[in-house]
Protein backbone atom coordinates (compact mmCIF):
# COMPACT_ATOMS: atom_id res chain seq x y z
CA UNK A 1 0.00 0.00 0.00
CA UNK A 2 1.03 3.58 -0.50
CA UNK A 3 2.99 5.06 2.40
CA UNK A 4 0.95 7.65 4.28
CA UNK A 5 3.42 10.04 5.90
CA UNK A 6 0.74 11.55 8.13
CA UNK A 7 -0.13 8.16 9.60
CA UNK A 8 3.54 7.26 9.92
CA UNK A 9 3.93 10.49 11.89
CA UNK A 10 1.17 9.35 14.19
CA UNK A 11 3.01 6.09 14.79
CA UNK A 12 6.13 8.05 15.68
CA UNK A 13 4.17 10.18 18.13
CA UNK A 14 2.70 7.10 19.80
CA UNK A 15 6.17 5.61 20.21
CA UNK A 16 7.56 8.85 21.62
CA UNK A 17 4.65 9.19 24.06
CA UNK A 18 5.13 5.61 25.22
CA UNK A 19 8.81 6.25 25.94
CA UNK A 20 7.95 9.39 27.88
CA UNK A 21 5.33 7.52 29.90
CA UNK A 22 7.76 4.82 30.97
CA UNK A 23 10.45 7.34 31.80
CA UNK A 24 8.35 9.47 34.14
CA UNK A 25 5.48 9.16 36.60
CA UNK A 26 5.84 5.42 36.99
CA UNK A 27 3.70 5.46 40.11
CA UNK A 28 0.77 6.88 38.14
CA UNK A 29 1.45 4.47 35.28
CA UNK A 30 1.25 1.52 37.67
CA UNK A 31 -1.97 2.85 39.23
CA UNK A 32 -3.61 3.30 35.84
CA UNK A 33 -2.68 -0.20 34.75
CA UNK A 34 -4.02 -1.60 38.03
CA UNK A 35 -7.35 0.12 37.30
CA UNK A 36 -7.42 -1.12 33.69
CA UNK A 37 -6.60 -4.69 34.75
CA UNK A 38 -9.23 -4.59 37.49
CA UNK A 39 -11.81 -3.28 35.00
CA UNK A 40 -11.06 -5.98 32.41
CA UNK A 41 -11.06 -8.72 35.06
CA UNK A 42 -14.33 -7.47 36.53
CA UNK A 43 -16.03 -7.29 33.14
CA UNK A 44 -15.19 -10.87 32.24
CA UNK A 45 -13.66 -13.91 33.86
CA UNK A 46 -10.87 -12.84 36.26
CA UNK A 47 -8.51 -15.44 34.78
CA UNK A 48 -5.81 -14.40 32.33
CA UNK A 49 -5.96 -17.45 30.06
CA UNK A 50 -9.74 -17.39 29.64
CA UNK A 51 -10.19 -13.61 29.24
CA UNK A 52 -8.46 -12.34 26.09
CA UNK A 53 -8.95 -8.65 26.94
CA UNK A 54 -7.48 -9.19 30.39
CA UNK A 55 -4.61 -11.20 28.92
CA UNK A 56 -3.69 -8.43 26.51
CA UNK A 57 -3.83 -5.60 29.03
CA UNK A 58 -1.61 -7.71 31.32
CA UNK A 59 0.84 -8.25 28.45
CA UNK A 60 1.00 -4.48 27.88
CA UNK A 61 1.49 -3.86 31.59
CA UNK A 62 4.38 -6.31 31.73
CA UNK A 63 5.99 -4.66 28.72
CA UNK A 64 5.78 -1.35 30.63
CA UNK A 65 7.53 -3.17 33.52
CA UNK A 66 4.56 -2.98 35.86
CA UNK A 67 5.49 -5.25 38.82
CA UNK A 68 3.77 -8.64 39.00
CA UNK A 69 2.44 -8.00 42.50
CA UNK A 70 0.48 -4.95 41.24
CA UNK A 71 -0.97 -7.02 38.39
CA UNK A 72 -1.86 -9.93 40.67
CA UNK A 73 -3.43 -7.69 43.33
CA UNK A 74 -5.67 -6.05 40.74
CA UNK A 75 -6.88 -9.45 39.49
CA UNK A 76 -7.42 -10.79 43.01
CA UNK A 77 -9.34 -7.64 43.88
CA UNK A 78 -11.64 -8.25 40.91
CA UNK A 79 -12.35 -11.75 42.22
CA UNK A 80 -13.70 -10.29 45.46
CA UNK A 81 -17.18 -9.08 46.23
CA UNK A 82 -16.30 -5.38 46.33
CA UNK A 83 -18.45 -2.95 44.41
CA UNK A 84 -15.70 -0.58 43.30
CA UNK A 85 -16.47 0.33 39.72
CA UNK A 86 -14.33 2.28 37.27
CA UNK A 87 -15.58 3.80 34.05
CA UNK A 88 -13.89 5.47 31.13
CA UNK A 89 -14.99 9.09 30.75
CA UNK A 90 -13.63 11.36 28.02
CA UNK A 91 -13.59 15.17 28.09
CA UNK A 92 -12.97 17.61 25.26
CA UNK A 93 -11.56 21.08 25.72
CA UNK A 94 -10.21 24.22 24.09
CA UNK A 95 -6.72 25.39 24.94
CA UNK A 96 -4.83 28.57 24.01
CA UNK A 97 -4.69 29.66 20.38
CA UNK A 98 -6.26 27.06 18.14
CA UNK A 99 -5.23 24.17 20.39
CA UNK A 100 -7.67 21.47 21.41
CA UNK A 101 -7.40 18.58 23.85
CA UNK A 102 -9.13 15.26 24.46
CA UNK A 103 -8.69 13.90 27.99
CA UNK A 104 -9.33 10.23 28.72
CA UNK A 105 -9.98 9.34 32.35
CA UNK A 106 -10.61 6.17 34.29
CA UNK A 107 -12.59 7.05 37.39
CA UNK A 108 -14.75 5.70 40.19
CA UNK A 109 -16.16 9.18 40.90
CA UNK A 110 -17.20 11.20 37.85
CA UNK A 111 -18.10 14.32 39.85
CA UNK A 112 -14.64 14.43 41.40
CA UNK A 113 -12.90 13.90 38.07
CA UNK A 114 -14.84 16.45 36.02
CA UNK A 115 -14.35 19.00 38.81
CA UNK A 116 -10.56 18.55 38.69
CA UNK A 117 -10.41 18.61 34.89
CA UNK A 118 -12.58 21.75 34.72
CA UNK A 119 -10.47 23.44 37.40
CA UNK A 120 -7.31 22.91 35.33
CA UNK A 121 -8.92 24.62 32.33
CA UNK A 122 -10.25 27.43 34.51
CA UNK A 123 -6.79 28.17 35.90
CA UNK A 124 -5.57 29.12 32.43
CA UNK A 125 -8.88 30.80 31.52
CA UNK A 126 -9.86 28.12 29.03
CA UNK A 127 -12.90 25.87 28.92
CA UNK A 128 -14.24 22.38 28.43
CA UNK A 129 -16.39 21.73 25.38
CA UNK A 130 -19.40 19.52 24.84
CA UNK A 131 -19.22 16.06 23.29
CA UNK A 132 -17.93 16.16 19.68
CA UNK A 133 -16.98 19.84 19.90
CA UNK A 134 -13.33 18.77 19.46
CA UNK A 135 -13.28 15.07 18.60
CA UNK A 136 -14.66 15.55 15.08
CA UNK A 137 -11.20 16.88 14.19
CA UNK A 138 -9.53 13.68 15.41
CA UNK A 139 -9.40 10.10 14.14
CA UNK A 140 -9.87 7.23 16.57
CA UNK A 141 -7.32 4.61 15.50
CA UNK A 142 -5.40 1.58 16.67
CA UNK A 143 -1.72 1.35 15.74
CA UNK A 144 0.17 -1.94 15.99
CA UNK A 145 3.73 -2.57 14.86
CA UNK A 146 6.08 -5.54 14.85
CA UNK A 147 9.54 -6.34 13.58
CA UNK A 148 9.01 -8.74 10.68
CA UNK A 149 9.81 -9.39 7.03
CA UNK A 150 6.48 -11.17 6.44
CA UNK A 151 4.87 -8.12 4.91
CA UNK A 152 2.99 -9.90 2.13
CA UNK A 153 1.88 -12.83 4.30
CA UNK A 154 0.57 -10.52 7.03
CA UNK A 155 -1.23 -8.22 4.61
CA UNK A 156 -2.93 -11.14 2.83
CA UNK A 157 -3.89 -12.75 6.15
CA UNK A 158 -5.52 -9.52 7.32
CA UNK A 159 -7.60 -9.33 4.15
CA UNK A 160 -8.57 -13.00 4.42
CA UNK A 161 -9.88 -12.30 7.94
CA UNK A 162 -11.97 -9.41 6.65
CA UNK A 163 -9.70 -6.71 8.08
CA UNK A 164 -9.16 -3.66 5.90
CA UNK A 165 -6.23 -1.62 7.26
CA UNK A 166 -6.52 2.14 7.29
CA UNK A 167 -2.82 2.04 6.50
CA UNK A 168 -0.16 -0.67 6.17
CA UNK A 169 3.51 0.31 6.16
CA UNK A 170 6.80 -1.54 6.04
CA UNK A 171 9.97 0.41 6.80
CA UNK A 172 13.40 -0.84 7.89
CA UNK A 173 12.10 -4.25 8.90
CA UNK A 174 9.18 -2.90 10.89
CA UNK A 175 5.55 -3.36 9.85
CA UNK A 176 3.13 -0.70 11.09
CA UNK A 177 -0.57 -1.48 10.81
CA UNK A 178 -3.22 1.18 11.39
CA UNK A 179 -6.81 -0.01 11.75
CA UNK A 180 -10.16 0.92 13.20
CA UNK A 181 -10.15 0.04 16.92
CA UNK A 182 -12.89 -2.55 16.33
CA UNK A 183 -10.27 -4.57 14.41
CA UNK A 184 -7.51 -4.14 17.00
CA UNK A 185 -7.75 -7.60 18.59
CA UNK A 186 -8.39 -9.27 15.23
CA UNK A 187 -5.07 -7.91 13.94
CA UNK A 188 -3.28 -9.27 16.99
CA UNK A 189 -4.89 -12.68 16.44
CA UNK A 190 -3.50 -12.71 12.87
CA UNK A 191 -0.03 -11.62 13.98
CA UNK A 192 0.12 -14.17 16.78
CA UNK A 193 -0.73 -16.98 14.35
CA UNK A 194 1.97 -15.95 11.90
CA UNK A 195 4.71 -14.90 14.33
CA UNK A 196 5.30 -17.17 17.34
CA UNK A 197 6.11 -15.20 20.50
CA UNK A 198 5.50 -11.92 18.67
CA UNK A 199 6.77 -8.78 20.38
CA UNK A 200 4.77 -5.62 19.78
CA UNK A 201 6.83 -2.51 19.18
CA UNK A 202 3.61 -0.47 19.29
CA UNK A 203 0.19 -1.49 20.55
CA UNK A 204 -2.01 1.54 21.15
CA UNK A 205 -5.45 2.98 20.59
CA UNK A 206 -5.94 6.72 20.63
CA UNK A 207 -7.31 9.93 19.21
CA UNK A 208 -5.04 11.48 16.60
CA UNK A 209 -5.55 15.00 15.17
CA UNK A 210 -6.31 15.36 11.49
CA UNK A 211 -4.30 18.59 11.45
CA UNK A 212 -1.80 20.20 13.81
CA UNK A 213 -1.36 23.80 14.89
CA UNK A 214 1.69 25.87 15.81
CA UNK A 215 1.40 28.08 18.90
CA UNK A 216 3.29 31.29 19.63
CA UNK A 217 5.57 31.32 22.67
CA UNK A 218 2.98 32.74 25.05
CA UNK A 219 0.24 30.31 24.00
CA UNK A 220 2.67 27.40 24.06
CA UNK A 221 3.66 28.22 27.64
CA UNK A 222 -0.02 28.32 28.64
CA UNK A 223 -0.70 25.06 26.81
CA UNK A 224 2.18 23.30 28.57
CA UNK A 225 0.94 24.57 31.93
CA UNK A 226 -2.54 23.22 31.20
CA UNK A 227 -1.15 19.90 29.97
CA UNK A 228 0.96 19.51 33.11
CA UNK A 229 -1.99 20.21 35.41
CA UNK A 230 -4.15 17.67 33.59
CA UNK A 231 -1.38 15.08 33.64
CA UNK A 232 -1.07 15.52 37.41
CA UNK A 233 -4.67 14.39 37.94
CA UNK A 234 -4.63 10.75 39.09
CA UNK A 235 -7.76 9.83 37.12
CA UNK A 236 -6.32 11.07 33.80
CA UNK A 237 -4.85 8.22 31.75
CA UNK A 238 -4.25 9.85 28.34
CA UNK A 239 -4.19 13.35 26.88
CA UNK A 240 -4.48 13.87 23.13
CA UNK A 241 -3.95 17.25 21.47
CA UNK A 242 -3.34 18.94 18.15
CA UNK A 243 -0.27 21.02 19.07
CA UNK A 244 2.86 20.65 16.97
CA UNK A 245 5.55 20.52 19.66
Amino acid sequence: MKLDLQLFGRAYEVRKASIQKTGAQKGKLYTNYAKEIYLMAKKGTPEIESNILLKRIVEKAKKEQVPNDIINRAIEKAKGSGQEDYEVVTYEGFGPGASTLIIRTLTDNVNRTVGMVRAAFNKVHKSLGVTNSVSYNYDYLAIISVKSNLEEEIFNALLEDGIEPVDFESMDGEIIITVNPSDHNKVKDVLEKLIPHVVYELDEEGMYPKDKVKLNDEDLETFQKLYHMLDEIDDVTDIYHNVDL
